[in-house]
């Protein structure tokens, strides 16, 4: 037996992440590695939009491929070994093909579609979905309800999908809004997972904080749980040497008047009992940040990597983060 399967299994309770983008589902494939049933993921739905008639949630999506062990690593999004036959016929037609849509993974929006077409909650779908594709831990979307992301901008207000993948997210922001995060309602089993008396620890992945986490914090009642908990919560720093591997977070932080680093990121969340893990390169910014810190090699570029940093940041939580700190 692997004796450190057995430890984490005789020695952990449960865990909730929050997560959305490429670097969210990176980590949660490794947590997911590690605890099982276990860990409960509270997925961003800020960039759920309608497109070709379909109702097409990436974050969630990405979640998905991602501990199914189906996900394209290269491209960062997607399924691997994806096929392109639906677009190629698309654009021939003369449709959008802005957003693309894999062969494969057009069956899971057909599907999710008509589903909710005919009633069903997104939350009902998600958990079906993920036990068909054999996935044994608790994703659930932050809300069943509207909340979308826009972007306000130098061209004017842009929803997010167009700001993102249309325009690349070219346009320089002024500012960010999460239409329907006020009145939205957060799903009772995210609530009750973030109150658990046995939860160890709270892990806030390495995704955009602006576009990914924030919207799930957007929710007054989801930010009141962090702010409440008992449990460590420990943020992973999507900023790496003052850049993010991938999508516009450092962008974003230059043009909201920041200086793109993990001083910055600890600053987003320093209202929450937080520990910091941040990139060894970053190691000199550690007396800048009032928090438990762990450096560490942050960048995952495969299952293994995604793992050691999930195992190191539980390890973290434990020890490290084990006192609770003011709040602030």
């Amino acid at each position: 037996m692997n004796n450190t399967k057995l430890h984490t299994a005789t020695t952990r309770k449960s865990v909730v992440a929050l997560c959305g983008g490429v670097g969210g589902a990176k980590l949660a494939m490794g947590l997911n590695a590690i605890l099982g049933s276990e860990l409960t993921l509270i997925v961003n739905t800020g960039d759920d939009f309608e497109h070709l008639g379909l109702y097409i949630s990436p974050d969630i999506d990405s979640v998905l491929y991602a501990i199914a062990g189906i996900n394209d690593m290269s491209r960062g999004w997607g399924r691997s070994q994806e096929t392109w036959a639906f677009m190629e016929s698309l654009k021939e037609l003369g449709g959008e093909t802005w957003f693309q849509i894999g062969d494969k993974d057009l069956a899971l929006h057909i599907e999710r579609t008509r589903r909710m077409r005919s009633g069903e909650k997104l939350s009902r779908i998600t958990t079906d979905l993920s036990k068909k594709l054999g996935i044994n831990c608790s994703i659930l979307p932050m809300t069943d309800d509207s909340v979308a992301t826009f972007i306000q901008t130098n061209e004017g207000l842009l929803p997010f999908q167009k700001y993102f993948v249309m325009r690349k997210c070219e346009p320089i922001s002024c500012g960010i809004e999460f239409r329907g995060a006020e009145s939205a309602n957060p799903l009772d089993t995210a609530i009750s997972a973030l109150s658990d008396p046995h939860l160890e620890a709270i892990i806030i992945c390495p995704s955009n904080p602006y576009l990914s986490i924030d919207p799930i914090l957007s929710m007054p009642l989801y930010r009141d749980a962090l702010l409440n908990s008992t449990a460590p919560i420990v943020v992973v720093s999507p900023i790496i040497g003052g850049k993010t591997i991938k999508g516009p977070a450092d962008k974003l932080m230059v043009e909201m008047g920041l200086q793109p680093s993990s001083i910055e990121i600890y600053k987003h969340y320093q209202s929450f009992n937080i520990g910091m893990v941040i990139d060894n390169i970053d190691s000199v910014l550690k007396k800048f940040i009032d928090a438990p810190i762990l450096c560490t090699n942050s960048v995952m570029t495969s299952l293994k990597d995604s793992i050691r940093l999930a195992e190191e940041c539980l390890s973290f939580a434990r020890y490290a983060c084990s006192e609770p700190i003011t709040h602030r």
